[in-house]
């Protein structure tokens, strides 16, 4: 075998193991995170019925019991893992590839810059979009609806097939826009606090990253999370009220796109409506990226 085909070898078992490394940080992150999002959906997009998110945690409970908590889990289960692995992936691809620009030599881990780091998350969040979306507009959909015999949508498939066959691919990717201005930023933030931290510790023990303490991995990806949410919140907000939004002018719909959705969120509700339901989403931030990091790094340790 050539010196190309084991370098291209190489490669391809490298993408094997940063996909299913990803998969274990997404399933990780739904379980840990799901509860938060779905009282962090409602106030977004519901204002009108709850006062708060405790107001919004007690009507979830007395309305669709706990439950009512993971409604669209499914989706995400399967969809989160994808999208996590897609992040990993191309962060991991990138990663490697500013490496080569710096001229780092092979085996040593790299230290890239804040731009590149920026650079190489934001680029995941863009590749990331292609499934987040779709998933993300079903899941908010069944966040939103209640239990019982006014539930539009019987399960994930039922509202894909509902959506597709009314609207087609536009409306599977309803609020798309706004999904890749979210991803773009939000992941660029968040891949450049996790591995700038990462980056640091590792300069200053001299550890390899395999030994970092669980702990710290744990921190670092609370760091993250934050970092996303606090620098992307605003948009995200006007991607969850475009995928709640009717479709067409029957259905209701309110928002002619995501600019005009801005603009009557700043006439209607305010700077403050694009900052409702931050508290759960920051609740959600600290478990559930400190669950992906710590899935992602012991899965990789343990693939080798």
């Amino acid at each position: 075998m050539s010196q190309v085909e084991v370098e291209r070898a190489d490669g391809a078992m490298r993408a094997v193991k940063d996909c299913l490394a990803g998969s274990v940080g997404g399933i990780a992150q739904v379980f840990a995170g799901q509860p938060f999002d779905t009282v962090k959906v409602r106030l977004q997009t519901q204002p009108e019925l709850y006062r708060g998110t405790i107001d919004a945690v007690r009507k979830t409970i007395q309305n669709d019991g706990f439950g009512g908590f993971y409604k669209g889990t499914t989706t995400p289960l399967v969809g989160v893992g994808l999208c996590v692995s897609i992040q990993f992936l191309v962060m991991e691809h990138m990663k490697r590839t500013f490496a080569r620009v710096n001229g780092t030599p092979g085996g040593q881990a790299p230290n890239l810059s804040a731009a590149q780091l920026y650079m190489a998350g934001a680029t995941a969040g863009v590749a990331n979009s292609i499934v987040s979306g779709p998933v993300e507009h079903i899941r908010v959909r069944l966040q939103v609806q209640t239990a019982g015999s006014a539930a539009r949508y019987k399960g994930p498939l039922d509202c894909i097939g509902q959506i597709y066959r009314g609207f087609g691919w536009s409306g599977i990717y309803k609020g798309q826009v706004a999904t890749v201005i979210r991803e773009f930023n939000g992941y660029g933030m968040y891949f450049l606090a996790y591995e700038a931290l990462v980056q640091r510790t590792i300069n200053q023990t001299g550890k390899r990253r395999a030994e970092l303490p669980s702990g710290l991995v744990c921190l670092y990806g609370a760091a993250a999370g934050f970092a996303m949410w606090l620098t992307s919140y605003p948009i995200d907000v006007i991607k969850s009220k475009l995928q709640t939004d009717g479709f067409a002018a029957g259905e209701g719909r309110k928002y002619g796109g995501t600019i005009d959705c801005a603009q009557k969120i700043m006439r209607q509700e305010g700077f403050r409506g694009f900052f409702r339901g931050i508290a759960p989403c920051l609740l959600r931030a600290a478990p559930a990226n400190a669950a992906t990091f710590i899935g992602f790094e012991m899965a990789m340790r343990v693939l080798g």
